[in-house]
């Protein structure tokens, strides 16, 4: 039942981000979108989507649209995969990648004179 499940996260996952693209609502295209993960129940009724926006201005307007576009997706959804019930959809902020980028930006910053980048074990 669990590999189905994960079959079915991934089948979501890959649906959303292409229909994610296609919507022209100037409040979901904010920035570069990528659908990290979705988190399916096991009855189907629900799943977390994992959403992550490089470049987003502001949070509050891309999850008012979402919520107005969340109701095509779903039809969209249903469309595309053969399930039984379609799960309503819940949207989530992922920041990781933001998170992992603002890191690297620092990390990249940093001077290491060789010698030291050496001791470190740092090429």
């Amino acid at each position: 039942m669990q590999n189905k499940i994960n079959r079915i996260n991934e089948d979501i996952q890959r649906v959303l981000a292409v229909h994610l693209r296609g919507i022209k609502d100037p409040r979901i295209q904010q920035g570069m979108l990528s659908v990290t993960a979705v988190d399916t129940t096991s009855d189907l009724s629900h799943a977390k989507v994992y959403l992550s926006v490089y470049g987003l201005q502001s949070e509050k307007e891309f999850k008012k649209g979402l919520k107005s576009a969340s109701g095509y997706l779903r039809r969209e959804l249903g469309q595309s995969l053969s399930l039984r019930h379609t799960p309503e959809l819940e949207f989530i902020l992922d920041k990781s990648i933001e998170h992992g980028a603002k890191i690297n930006s620092i990390l990249n910053t940093l001077e290491i004179a060789d010698g030291e980048a050496e001791e470190a074990g740092i090429e």
